[in-house]
């Protein structure tokens, strides 16, 4: 019974950590914006600590806005784009208890078990894209895309791509509500 009690909490555990490393996408708009009248961007600015992804947040941004029908070009698209990406320090707490003691089956009177708990370190990084119009310079147009980050560049490369298509899975949004 021990061992059963026992993986039940490992899988608990592990679906909770699990969760807490998922990608998490938010996105919001100007309700009064006719996004059928935009069609053209132009790239203003991609703030990020390496420069490395500059071009990866660009090619697949440009990859999901092309297939939206959008086209960039070099300077005076109707839609002004930055991006920026954040990193930040996350904390977890897991703590595990041993079944030792207490309740269990039967009553075995006294004793209390013992529990471990543990601090986990984790980077997060936030893809924010921005979507200014270029005549009113008024902000149109906001996404996020939030993501554990790993030691691993491929792991991190292929969050982004994720996250960038998860993000611009609705985009444009609806005509605007009158």
């Amino acid at each position: 019974m021990k061992v059963q009690n026992a993986v039940v909490l490992i899988a608990m555990l592990f679906f909770l950590t699990a969760a807490s490393f998922a990608q998490q996408v938010k996105t919001d708009y100007d309700r009064s914006a006719n996004f059928g009248q935009y069609k053209t961007y132009s790239w203003q600015d991609v703030k990020t600590k390496d420069p490395l992804w500059v071009d990866r947040i660009k090619k697949d941004v440009d990859a999901a806005l092309t297939a939206k029908g959008w086209m960039q070009v070099p300077s005076g698209g109707n839609i002004s784009l930055v991006a920026m990406e954040v990193t930040t320090n996350q904390q977890t707490l897991n703590t595990y208890y041993d079944n030792s003691g207490g309740f269990g089956r039967r009553f075995r009177g006294g004793g209390f078990g013992t529990s471990t708990t543990t601090v986990d370190n984790y980077k997060v990084g936030t893809l924010v894209l921005d979507m200014t119009d270029s005549q009113t310079q008024k902000l149109v147009w906001r996404g996020s895309a939030t993501d554990a980050l790993s030691n691993k560049s491929d792991k991190n490369i292929k969050n982004l791509d994720k996250g960038v298509q998860k993000m611009l899975k609705n985009f444009p949004p609806g005509e605007p509500k009158k």
